[in-house]
């Protein structure tokens, strides 16, 4: 056991898993990132981690432990607490006697095991574990609750004598103990829930903190009203507003780190009749971008989307509502499009991930960084692909159409339901319908469906009225076998678990630029487009349920059927 002391990265070299420049790139990556090494050799897809773990276990002779159906004891997971179980990615499994067995990502980590041996008094017994399965244990097993009820304890404890406050105490308490506390644990809780928003929501006599996660909002917990101005004016204070002006709404940002992970937050205030009401958006620029197939485009959608993202020229839009994914579906464009012989130049608001090999602007309205102008300065950056946030104003829609009849390729967004309507929202606009004719080569309309939970996932009868609507599309063969989620603790006993994107891909022909030059309504294109081909939204959406990948109630949902 002795050669536990051995480094990963030796350790891997020894075995002939690597070669020293794999070493050398993990190495150079652990440092940008600050990921664990066993981490950066699976992104960098120098290993998979059955691989890395099959080695770490029959080579040095340590366990591998599934924590897919553990049940831990409650005593047992109180001798790690939980920011380092976090932070080094353990997870205390049992004891017997002095001895104290741990899953680790990494059991050669001798310098975390002398930790945990002087944190707990017990000699270590470490055993390998998927990442994953170590960060969902400590998801289901600690209870973030109770961290929130001791914040709150503090905090009352600490203020309840205050009364009334004015700008110069609630500065004062915003930067004391007690609510950095607090605030920095919704926020790091938000992180590790995989929420994409937090809202708190002033009441008559209370304050309400909402998590959205997998597009649903969610309680975390209630806190007096005594909280709300000093929760506030902390926040205000990391986005750097104005904590005095409570009656007009602010925006703001700023950026928060937990676990070698660094999150930007969006903030938004809003006055209401109990207060401020504020908003933050969460944007993980660590995030990998995802390719089409985890995205959850089919091999027919993905060969169909690659052949007008190829074009050399024209203009390719993403549709849907505020939430539905767009901005992630056009940054993997942007991945399958990034060669060295390209130059290619986004305008963003904001900029969601950061991309070493493109050019990335932001737009900024207050001093006069438009979508518009900003535009205006690219195409005299001699770009090959552009790529606009979203088509907001007619001015915006007529520079990019004449960017992409000139040569360029122009990848966008619009917010409308569905593929055939972007075409007939553009001629709403104000632009001419030869125009768009000539430049649109594609448009693909998208949602974000949950996916059923697999931990909890079984065969159920939905409502009658719901099959008899699935059993009048055109497509349907009478034999799907309905699934959903139960609801267990791994999901928040929502039944789900992640999400997945449903989509239909209109491709411009001769018969559509013709619709499109007549200024056809939506209605007569979306039909057309069927005809010659095109899978709707919602048939996308029930071959998902078909293949037990989400339910039929949440494809309405999304689809409003």
């Amino acid at each position: 056991m002795g050669r536990r002391h051995v480094l990963l990265g030796d350790f891997l070299l020894e075995q002939g898993l690597i070669t020293k420049e794999d070493l050398r790139k993990a190495l150079k990556y652990q440092k940008e990132t600050g990921k664990l090494l066993g981490r950066c050799f699976i992104e960098l897809g120098i290993l998979d981690e059955k691989t890395l773990i099959k080695a770490l276990s029959e080579q040095m002779g340590v366990q591998y432990v599934s924590l897919k159906k553990y049940k831990a004891d409650p005593k047992v997971i109180k001798l790690i607490p939980e920011d380092f179980a976090r932070a080094h990615k353990v997870f205390p499994l049992f004891k017997i006697g002095r001895r104290l067995t741990v899953g680790m990502v990494n059991p050669l980590d001798v310098i975390t095991i002398d930790q945990l041996r002087q944190m707990t008094g017990m000699e270590i017994e470490p055993v390998v574990c998927h990442e994953q399965d170590i960060e969902e244990a400590i998801d289901l097993h600690y209870k973030g609750s109770d961290r929130f009820k001791e914040a709150m304890e503090s905090f009352k404890e600490d203020t309840e004598e205050e009364g009334v406050l004015d700008e110069r105490s609630l500065r004062r308490q915003a930067e004391e103990g007690p609510v950095v506390k607090l605030v920095n644990l919704v926020l790091s809780q938000a992180i590790k829930e995989g929420a994409s928003d937090i809202h708190i929501q002033p009441r008559e006599k209370s304050l309400s903190i909402r998590y959205r996660i997998d597009g649903v909002l969610h309680e975390v917990f209630s806190p007096p009203k005594s909280m709300q101005l000093p929760i506030a004016s902390r926040i205000k204070i990391l986005a750097n507003l104005n904590i005095a002006e409570t009656r007009l709404p602010q925006d703001g940002r700023f950026r928060f780190g937990i676990d070698n992970k660094v999150v930007d937050f969006r903030v938004s205030t809003l006055p209401t009749a109990f207060g401020e009401n504020i908003v933050l958006r969460l944007l993980d620029t660590s995030r990998a971008i995802l390719g089409f197939p985890d995205l959850g485009m089919n091999d027919k959608m993905i060969e169909d989307f690659r052949s007008i993202l190829h074009k050399p020229y024209g203009i390719i839009l993403v549709t849907g509502p505020t939430g539905s994914g767009k901005s992630t579906t056009l940054y993997a464009a942007l991945r399958e499009l990034d060669t060295p012989e390209k130059n290619i130049i986004t305008l963003e608001d904001p900029i969601e991930y950061h991309l070493d090999t493109i050019r990335q602007s932001q737009v900024n309205p207050k001093i006069g960084m438009t979508f518009a102008n900003g535009l205006r300065a690219i195409l005299r950056q001699d770009p090959d692909i552009i790529m606009v946030g979203e088509i907001r104003d007619l001015e915006t829609a007529e520079i990019a159409i004449k960017a992409a009849l000139t040569g360029h390729l122009v990848l966008s967004t619009l917010h409308t339901n569905d593929a055939a309507g972007a075409v007939t929202r553009l001629l709403d606009m104000g632009l001419e319908p030869f125009l768009v004719a000539s430049a649109v080569q594609g448009v693909l309309a998208q949602r974000l469906v949950r996916r059923i939970c697999p931990y909890c996932v079984q065969e159920y009868e939905p409502d009658k009225k719901l099959v008899r609507i699935v059993a009048g599309f055109e497509d349907y063969n009478g034999e799907t076998r309905f699934l959903r989620g139960k609801g267990c603790s791994r999901c928040k006993n929502t039944g789900y678990k992640g999400r997945i994107g449903i989509y239909e891909l209109l491709i411009m022909d001769d018969n559509l630029r013709e619709l499109v030059n007549k200024r056809a309504s939506a209605t007569e294109i979306a039909h057309a487009a069927r005809k010659a081909g095109m899978k709707s939204m919602i048939m996308d959406g029930l071959e998902k349920v078909e293949k037990g990948i989400t339910t039929i109630e949440e494809v309405f949902r999304v689809t409003q059927v």
